[in-house]
């Protein structure tokens, strides 16, 4: 456990990012590209502590811009706790008083697991757009090495939203043997067409920014406005009209009336601008080209023949879960998983939830959303613990 208490009995308190390097040149990752890469350093956050027979584990899988803080405070004067930190603690739905929870930064990132902005070996200098192209698969391949390297070859859990979901759903097709179950939450088993065209105009204003220089920004101006821009659309789609409408309404910035001119008039407007700008310094442009591509790449059930094959192994427990207001990925894509795992009888629940938050929902606080997840984990952990066949017995 690397976490200290606070006067917060619901936090797990101050944590530290950890990391570790993986594969040598001798063994190094193959990528679904067909590509290797080695050595990669892997970022990593741990709360609570791992029982004796290492049965109480659960791994969260962050979504496109998330990384391995998903928790606690990593100073005592930090303002912001981790991105998930109202569902992981002491009493909370994943919780620490019982379950050793691990959150590792995603491979291609830019928070602490090697990506594009890292040195590469051969060159003493950083990748840029010749790191190699990978999909959800290779990074839930490098977070089942971080799990070995722990000494972990089976998890109680992989829970995750948005693209964390996909992540999540990989564990379920790729380790049958070591995933007890998944929770997907506001999530698809493939992005839409509509999905993939707004990744595409968001890289595209990342490569038209004149600071781009082909990737290679590292030693210069970066693309903060090209990237600014692909998270200011970007997070239109987090949230939804009802929930920008009660925010800002149709409300003016620091006006009385209009500017007649090309100035930042309204609210909404000054919020947008300060989001895209804040995510556009702390941000990797890079990573955004190449965590968006992985996503539009997933696509594990292409046609019954390949969905019965992969579905065939699959005996853990899901719970696929939405939210009525998400139209990033709305609930008809988390329905149509369900569809596909009931016909081929897997053990699937689904439930939707109210919220005026749009996509972004599966991150704030919920009450019948925290319960329905706990209710899971526990359930979990008891059959776990006793098994249908002692239960019978």
């Amino acid at each position: 456990m690397n976490s200290t208490s606070t006067n917060d009995p619901t936090s797990v308190g101050l944590v530290t990012t950890q990391t570790v390097t993986l594969f040598d040149q001798g063994e190094p990752l193959r990528l679904d590209s067909g590509a290797t890469l080695q050595p990669i350093q892997v970022a990593y956050e741990t709360y609570g502590r791992l029982n004796h027979d290492k049965s109480n584990v659960i791994l969260i899988c962050h979504a496109l811009s998330g990384n391995a803080h998903a928790a606690g405070r990593h100073h005592p004067t930090d303002t912001k706790t981790g991105w998930w930190d109202g569902y992981i603690g002491p009493g909370k739905p994943f919780d620490t008083d019982h379950f050793f929870v691990i959150c590792a930064n995603n491979l291609g990132g830019c928070d602490g697991t090697s990506g594009p902005s890292s040195i590469n070996p051969a060159t003493q200098t950083p990748y840029a757009l010749n790191f190699p192209l990978i999909t959800i698969g290779d990074i839930a391949r490098l977070q089942r090495s971080l799990l070995l390297h722990l000494g972990i070859d089976k998890v109680l859990a992989v829970a995750g939203g948005s693209m964390g979901g996909m992540i999540a759903l990989q564990w379920a097709l790729d380790y049958p043997d070591s995933i007890a179950g998944a929770l997907i939450i506001a999530s698809t088993p493939r992005l839409s067409a509509q999905n993939i065209a707004f990744n595409a105009v968001a890289r595209q204003a990342i490569t038209q920014d004149p600071d781009f220089n082909n990737g290679n920004y590292y030693h210069g101006p970066k693309p903060e406005r090209g990237l600014s821009v692909a998270r200011m659309m970007a997070h239109i789609t987090y949230l939804s009209e009802k929930g920008l409408h009660e925010k800002f309404g149709r409300r003016l910035q620091n006006r009385e009336s209009f500017s007649f001119a090309l100035e930042t008039d309204f609210a909404v407007e000054s919020y947008l601008k300060h989001q895209g700008s804040t995510f556009g310094k702390k941000f990797d442009a890079n990573t955004y080209l190449y965590i968006t591509k992985a996503m539009d790449y997933f696509d594990p059930f292409p046609d019954p023949e390949t969905t019965a094959r992969r579905l065939k192994m699959v005996r853990a427990r899901l719970f696929v879960m939405s939210f009525d207001t998400d139209w990033r990925f709305d609930s008809s894509r988390s329905k149509e998983l369900v569809r596909i795992l009931n016909l081929h009888q897997k053990n699937v629940s689904y439930q939707e939830f109210h919220s005026p938050h749009g996509h972004d929902s599966f991150l704030l606080q919920d009450h019948e959303y925290a319960l329905s997840m706990a209710t899971f984990i526990n359930r979990l952990y008891n059959e776990q613990l006793h098994p249908p066949s002692q239960r019978n017995s």
